[in-house]
């Protein structure tokens, strides 16, 4: 009996808003650490089954892009923080005490954070994978009939998992950005 006078002096908008965080947190949260994670293991196994030790040398921009996918799903841990605060938020505007909610300012301040992290990251992202397919689009260039000669020169399919790693993370982030305009959507009709 307590939860329903406690609901009913929550406003019937702020209440929508609430369960608008709850959700869009909670799908953004999941949609994130699975594609983060995946994104994860398969840069993992890449570098540990890397093969030829000596093909980053030659190609130095694998490296770098190896090293920005890693930046981007270090960015990822914090649009995943970000998204795990919206649903304390959501939280946070249930409370029955108008002196607990956050204000509105605030919120959209939260909201734009989370928008800048995952800009950030979908950037250093699309850094990367611009560095490992131009890389890839140099070997398969110069394959030809050289490729016999030198394997350093033959795209294996470790090379392709990254790449699917750097487009696994650029959803990601993509996720985040939805998420968040959809949500600083939601508060600024208010």
């Amino acid at each position: 009996m307590t939860e329903k006078s406690e609901s009913q002096s929550i406003p019937a908008g702020l209440r929508q808003i609430a369960r608008s965080f709850s959700r869009t947190g909670w799908i953004s949260f999941w949609s994130q650490v699975v594609l983060g994670v995946i994104s994860g293991v398969v840069l993992l196994v890449s570098s540990a089954f890397g093969g030829n030790p000596n093909a980053n040398q030659n190609n130095p921009g694998t490296g770098f892009g190896a090293f920005l996918a890693v930046c981007g799903l270090l960015v990822l841990g914090g649009s995943i923080y970000m998204a795990f605060r919206y649903t304390i938020i959501a939280k946070q505007l249930q409370s029955p005490n108008p002196s607990q909610r956050p204000r509105k300012a605030d919120t959209i301040q939260v909201l734009r954070l989370g928008l800048m992290v995952n800009l950030a990251g979908m950037l250093v992202t699309l850094f990367g994978a611009y560095a490992i397919v131009g890389t890839l689009v140099g070997k398969s260039i110069s394959q030809g009939q050289t490729a016999l000669l030198d394997p350093n020169r033959v795209i294996s399919g470790l090379d392709m998992f990254v790449v699917q790693a750097n487009i696994n993370t650029i959803g990601a982030h993509f996720v985040g950005i939805v998420a968040t305009l959809w949500l600083l959507n939601r508060i600024s009709r208010t």
